[in-house]
């Protein structure tokens, strides 16, 4: 009787542990096509579990934000203890952002919108300065040879994107085009951007798969171009070994989803204690020089 007894507490113990740990939503704007968004998911998985937290991983496999709006929307209604939420455009997210907001629930921004964060009622962003890592990847490119480039965006609508582009844009010439998140389509929007303008002598690809995509286009028209990128993949790493990318620029990205949980769990139980400013997490290049000790990471924790 006396083990069951003791059993029976136990449990009860267990379930009250359960009932009362923390639960976090994450929102990003990934359509679960582009291998950086996995990387952050991991960070996200592994700080929860540091904190004994559950914690809720969503996206809109649509890439529509009023989508994702709708999601975040629907995901604060369960009023978790906290969400972090990727912003690439904040008129169409941040009524959903400020309701949350509003409702009681603290919200991280990370990846996209630092300009924004603050104004919608978030903490605090994690991240890096998107038109600060265009520059220096704009400025490395000048130095390297770049006159005439194309910025290839996978996502017009995102506003971390085209910073990355005009950031660029202030030290090379550069014309920014749409080339979809379809690795199909980027190879060929690519591949016939460099055939309509043989002047074209730079390329940077705004994330990991474009990267990828972007390095057979210059294969299949026999281009010989400065290509540069941003984030890492396998792939990517594969590339800057081989010489075809000269380098990429790496916002540590498992960083962006490990960061904010930490915080937010930190917050909930301290008071309201947070650091005491954004966290930027990039840019850092990587190039052949360090592209060994990199390669093991990436697609992992960078």
């Amino acid at each position: 009787m006396k083990k069951r007894l003791v059993t029976a507490f136990m449990a009860v113990a267990m379930l009250a542990g359960t009932a009362f740990a923390e639960r976090f939503v994450m929102i990003t704007h990934t359509q679960g096509t582009d291998p950086f968004w996995p990387v952050v998911q991991k960070g996200g998985e592994d700080a929860a579990r540091a904190v004994g937290s559950r914690f809720d991983y969503l996206y809109a496999p649509s890439g529509d934000m009023s989508d994702m709006a709708k999601l975040i929307a629907d995901s604060a209604a369960t009023q978790p203890d906290g969400m972090v939420i990727s912003l690439p455009d904040a008129d169409a997210l941040g009524p959903a952002i400020k309701a949350a907001v509003a409702s009681g629930i603290p919200v991280i921004t990370m990846n996209s919108g630092l300009e924004s964060s603050a104004s919608l009622g978030a903490l605090m962003h994690v991240g890096q300065p998107e038109k600060l890592a265009g520059q220096k990847a704009g400025e490395r490119a000048k130095s390297e040879g770049a006159t005439n480039a194309l910025c290839l965006n996978q996502e017009a609508f995102n506003t971390a994107l085209v910073d990355r582009c005009d950031g660029y844009a202030s030290s090379v010439k550069t014309r920014m085009i749409d080339v979809s998140n379809d690795v199909a389509q980027i190879q060929a929007r690519t591949a016939a951007a460099l055939q309509a303008d043989p002047s074209i002598d730079a390329l940077l690809a705004a994330g990991p798969h474009v990267c990828d995509a972007a390095a057979k286009a210059v294969d299949d028209v026999g281009a010989s171009v400065h290509l540069s990128c941003f984030d890492l993949s396998p792939a990517v790493m594969d590339l800057i070994k081989s010489g075809k990318v000269q380098y990429t620029i790496d916002q540590q990205q498992r960083l962006q989803g490990y960061i904010p949980i930490i915080v937010l769990h930190l917050y909930n139980q301290n008071a309201g204690l947070l650091p005491g400013a954004n966290i930027p997490s990039g840019p850092g290049f990587v190039d052949k020089s360090n592209a060994s000790a990199v390669a093991s990471q990436a697609g992992i924790n960078r």
